[in-house]
């Protein structure tokens, strides 16, 4: 049985991705901060681990990997998705503490459960594994008003080139998913107040195409990577942004 360690597994994509493999047949370990969420994309199946785990506590990171590879076996995957936006506006309206607290869920939040999953994926026996971070449309073009998200996706990409080339000594693969318009909870919310407000709703993609792409990374056979993929609505605004 394949093995997978899912941040941010609680809603959006993250728990989109989850359902996905749960019913592939993976092993899903489920780390967020809401226990009662994730038990409920658990759903009392046999092969998820609810794991409760702010990403940015270094500790509480260490001790969430180490009990899914004692109950799994071994780490194949880790899907690094937890995020926060932050607030939107420009950045000298923006407080000092929004701007930390956006960078260490969005970059500090993501380094440590990647360098949980190398070190496990480094020592583990067949030795490597895959590490997929989810960069945002964001990490390439900003959106106006998102300095602290921009940012912070744009050091991603720094992340995910890193750990590609300092995996390759290890059998270990790095890939990150740019992912655009996504329906979420998050993303009807900015849908429902455009239309009150007698705007055009922006495009739209169902999550499922999303996690759908995820599952194809993660899927991959050790001898090949997909390094970089965007996957986005159609008709959004992105070729002609930024």
């Amino acid at each position: 049985m394949k093995t997978v360690l899912i941040t941010g597994a609680s809603s959006g994509i993250g728990r989109a991705v989850a359902e996905n493999l749960l019913d592939a047949g993976w092993r899903v370990g489920l780390v967020a901060r809401r226990r009662e969420a994730l038990e409920a994309v658990a759903q009392g199946r046999a092969n998820a681990l609810v794991l409760p785990c702010d990403v940015t506590d270094a500790a509480a990171v260490e001790d969430s990997f180490t009990r899914f590879v004692a109950q799994a076996g071994r780490l194949d995957v880790l899907f690094n998705n937890a995020g926060t936006f932050g607030p939107q506006a420009p950045i000298d309206e923006i407080a000092v503490a929004d701007w930390h607290a956006v960078l260490n869920v969005n970059l500090t939040g993501m380094f440590l459960c990647a360098r949980a999953a190398f070190a496990r994926m480094r020592a583990q026996s067949p030795q490597g594994g895959r590490i997929i971070n989810n960069g945002s449309i964001s990490a390439d073009r900003p959106r106006s008003g998102s300095v602290c998200y921009t940012t912070t996706k744009h050091a991603v990409t720094g992340l995910t080139k890193s750990l590609s080339l300092d995996g390759r000594p290890y059998d270990i693969a790095c890939g990150q998913i740019d992912i655009g318009n996504a329906r979420t909870d998050l993303l009807d919310g900015l849908v429902k107040r455009a239309e009150a407000a007698g705007d055009a709703p922006p495009p739209t993609m169902d999550v499922a195409d999303a996690a759908r792409t995820v599952r194809l990374m993660a899927e991959m056979p050790p001898e090949a990577n997909v390094q970089f993929v965007t996957v986005m609505a159609t008709k959004m605004p992105y070729i002609g942004r930024g």
